[in-house]
């Protein structure tokens, strides 16, 4: 099974040597997975207006962060947009992650802004309000979902027809599903709490002390990283 990655940034270069870039990060993110031996990853930097040729090239695709906004008067951003209208007409599977996730939600009606609340830095933890099929052990029970967080911009409203997944006091569509087909995570299961907070310091002039040592402190928290993992691949197959 062939899943093509929409890659909408970079790492920022000072941290690439020590991490890698998205491809590296994603590729780790999913390779413990199982069964997963049958996914293979596909890279588009649509950022560089590098889409699919044919939307059946792969059999879904997932919509990585960045740090422009979904609402950036971006020519790459405009073409997303569409792709994703695209996507939903033909009912082909597809995950957003952060900015991702935003996109989706705006593409198909729903709003996205800067949230009054700030950063969502570290790991944070929602509750989960569904469980689905294809979730990883969705029978045992789980009832919260810990994840990285890195985002100024969340999606206040849902569009039509979204179901709630997962959501928070701070991030109340932390996680959406759209028929069966599209899924959107506010979190970043590719980011480890390492690359985290090297991230959060390098932000350490542009946040405030006290969210800084709230945020770095959070990082003790085991994020769900490989349960998120394992259910976007039961998703997908």
């Amino acid at each position: 099974m062939k899943v093509g990655l929409l890659l909408c940034d970079d790492v920022r270069e000072q941290l690439q040597v020590k991490y890698g870039d998205y491809p590296h990060m994603f590729s780790a993110l999913f390779a413990p997975c199982e069964p997963s031996g049958g996914v293979t990853l596909v890279f588009y930097r649509v950022l560089d207006g590098h889409f699919p040729q044919d939307i059946d090239e792969c059999d879904g695709y997932i919509i990585s962060g960045s740090r422009d906004c979904v609402n950036d008067d971006l020519a790459w951003i405009h073409a997303l947009e569409d792709y994703v209208r695209q996507l939903n007409e033909r009912q082909k599977k597809c995950v957003g992650i952060c900015f991702g996730h935003q996109m989706i939600a705006k593409a198909l009606g729903g709003t996205v802004a800067r949230s009054k609340k700030g950063w969502g830095l570290g790991v944070m933890t929602s509750q989960l309000s569904k469980t689905m099929p294809w979730m990883a052990d969705a029978a045992d029970g789980i009832s919260t979902l810990s994840l990285v967080m890195s985002h100024q911009d969340q999606v206040i409203s849902l569009p039509p027809s979204a179901n709630i997944l997962a959501s928070s006091a701070f991030c109340p569509y932390g996680m959406f599903q759209m028929g069966s087909h599209f899924v959107g995570i506010q979190g970043h299961p590719e980011f480890s709490t390492d690359y985290c907070h090297d991230l959060i310091t390098l932000r350490s002039e542009i946040i405030s002390a006290e969210l800084l040592k709230q945020s770095i402190l959070s990082l003790n928290t085991q994020p769900d990283a490989l349960w998120i993992a394992q259910s976007i691949v039961n998703f997908f197959k």
